[in-house]
């Protein structure tokens, strides 16, 4: 697929058929993809975490204000940043604020994927970090800082509607 056409193809999709599995082989493609993401100074301080056991995917989307949509998916995978090896490079504004760029740049790379791959997903950033990490028995420096259910769509949604460049876009001649 033509980048662009990629791009703007991607969409949030909370309801996914239960009965088409992501394979391994598609998995291992998104993986792949995140880890190819630039990350400050290379650290590479992301983690990913995939969830495919269905009582622990309803643990998790219980502590994402029950949203109930994510356990019809294959897969979460759980985005995370360790915070000790962005912060030994980096001291807080490694942890503050490049864990989150890494991260987020990752997470792209994986939507971008999962769309390449026919696939969906949905960015789910409101969670109960600490339930979270415990559920997942993360250690203390291991932050969870996304949950990306995946799977199949169960329908297609339609574009959502962008502001034109004229209202988020200034140049400074």
């Amino acid at each position: 697929m033509e980048l662009m056409e990629l791009i703007k193809r991607r969409r949030t999709v909370r309801k996914f058929d239960p009965n088409k599995k992501v394979t391994d082989e598609q998995l291992n493609k998104i993986l792949e993809a995140a880890i190819w993401a630039p990350s400050a100074g290379n650290t590479q301080c992301w983690r990913f975490f995939v969830v495919r056991n269905k009582q622990t995917k309803d643990d998790l989307s219980i502590r994402a204000g029950h949203q109930p949509f994510m356990n019809d998916a294959t897969v979460i995978i759980v985005v995370c940043s360790d915070l000790n090896a962005i912060g030994r490079s980096f001291g807080d504004r490694g942890r503050g604020t490049f864990a989150l760029q890494d991260t987020a740049a990752a997470i792209e790379n994986i939507l971008l994927t999962v769309t390449d791959l026919g696939l969906a997903s949905c960015w789910v950033g409101a969670f109960d970090e600490g339930k979270a990490a415990k559920i997942l028995g993360l250690e203390d420096h291991v932050r969870p800082l996304c949950m990306l259910p995946i799977g199949y769509a169960a329908d297609e949604p339609k574009p959502p509607k962008r502001k034109p460049l004229s209202d988020v876009v200034k140049y400074l001649d």
